[in-house]
């Protein structure tokens, strides 16, 4: 049996470690993973040959090298090694999880954290069993402050990833329904999400709680907790103006501020006041809260603001369930502007409650003033009816061919669906 701590000070200690072998750089730890579809123990030669100084392998016959190190179970290993590591770092680290919102609500806490931490935190939405272990490993002796984005799919899938990185600090966004298929139930969902904060509380930490979030406060009833909302709370803000952008008010210990962000919608106010709200907690300056959520630009499809040629675009095509849907749809409602069109895409992953959920978010599009109503993808296909400003089309293909030949022009275009759509594709065309 391998000893972890003697293969960290051997082998993983001061190096950069991927999975990945086509970004090697020179001195890197490649660890080999496996897959339904792929087998990462194949490419152990090429990461070698790219400079890696050591590769682990999980397979004995790829072990082709001097370099190459036998483990049992690559996954495992990662998983353990990362576990080692953040421990050895000692650093504190915030986990953050939720349905909506989590990944925006990560990147403001890194922005404002960042004003006075060195601050490292998951890229992207790497927010997996994989993901978690390579954030961790990320950090270094120099880094002060962590961020670990957690997803689920599954029931148990956060206290699995809690016991990876073992967070001191833990914010769940909201809990609502996504990847039901997966999940079996919004009662699976929620004691799941819930796992955070027991966590959380096992080790006697402290979780960031939205006051006017029923459920959360319920969920963290009793335990020490730091409180963000608009009219109670440790920190308490008030939104001033959604549109083009949302912009709030903040009462801090230091005094009041008015922060112009670049974020859309009134749904985006929950994430920025939970990143002001742990910037406060770490005493970050609130001047200094101000400038970094200021600063922050919404990327990778999230609720980005895209002047195109001839419209006003909304793209938030990277994720989509029947909460944050509702919210989005309701949101762009109260925008005053005309014609407006609505483009959603079909959400995925809702298992049974999936007709039903599509009808409702059909309705909600048609009871909010909208000139033109495009619907993408198979699970729309039933939701529909004969009215003109109704439009179905069975994917983005079929949907860019018809605005090929039917430009928009001079509109306020709202984008949403769930990222298997890629609904981005269709920007070019707008």
């Amino acid at each position: 049996m391998y000893s972890i701590p003697q293969l960290y000070n051997d082998f993983i200690r001061g190096h950069r470690v991927t999975t990945d072998s086509r970004n090697i750089q020179e001195g890197d730890v490649f660890i080999a993973l496996k897959g339904e579809n792929f087998n990462g123990n194949q490419f152990a030669r090429s990461a070698l040959e790219k400079g890696a100084s050591t590769a682990f392998v999980d397979d004995k016959a790829y072990l082709l090298s001097e370099k190459c190190l036998f483990i049992p179970d690559g996954l495992g290993f990662l998983q353990e090694i990362a576990h080692y590591h953040r421990h050895r770092l000692g650093l504190p680290i915030l986990g953050i999880t939720g349905t909506n919102g989590k990944t925006t609500t990560k990147e403001l806490c890194q922005a404002v954290l960042s004003k006075r931490y060195r601050t490292i935190a998951t890229q992207g939405n790497l927010n997996n069993h994989i993901g978690v272990p390579l954030t961790l490993l990320s950090m270094d002796e120099n880094t002060q402050f962590g961020i670990v984005e957690m997803g689920a799919n599954h029931p148990d899938e956060i206290k699995d990833l809690c016991e990876i990185a073992d967070p001191d600090f833990g914010l769940i966004t909201n809990i609502g329904q996504a990847h039901l298929e997966g999940f079996g139930s919004y009662e699976n969902i929620v004691r799941t999400k819930k796992q955070l904060y027991d966590h959380i509380f096992r080790k006697s930490g402290k979780v960031f709680v939205h006051t006017e979030d029923p459920l959360l406060m319920q969920l963290s009833e009793g335990h020490t907790r730091i409180l963000y909302g608009k009219s109670e709370g440790d920190l308490k803000g008030e939104i001033k103006q959604t549109l083009p952008y949302l912009v709030y008010a903040l009462k801090t210990l230091k005094g009041d501020l008015y922060i112009k962000t670049h974020l859309i919608g009134s749904y985006n106010f929950d994430n920025a006041l939970a990143a002001s709200c742990v910037g406060q907690y770490f005493d970050v300056n609130p001047l200094h809260i101000q400038e970094a959520i200021e600063s922050y630009r919404p990327t990778n499809l999230r609720s980005q603001l895209v002047k195109t040629a001839h419209n006003t675009v909304i793209l938030d095509a990277y994720n989509a369930n029947p909460s944050s849907m509702s919210v989005a749809i309701k949101n762009f409602a109260e925008i005053q502007a005309s014609p407006k069109i609505l483009i959603l895409g079909e959400m995925r992953e809702l298992g049974t409650v999936s007709e039903e959920a599509h009808r409702k978010i059909v309705s909600l599009a048609t009871e909010n003033p909208a000139h033109t109503v495009f619907l993408v993808g198979n699970n729309f296909e039933h939701c529909g009816d004969n009215r003109k400003f109704i439009r179905h089309f069975k994917d983005t293909d079929t949907l860019i061919e018809y605005l090929k030949a039917h430009p928009l022009h001079a509109s306020y275009i709202f984008v949403k669906g769930s990222r298997g759509n890629k609904l981005e594709r269709i920007v070019e065309f707008l």
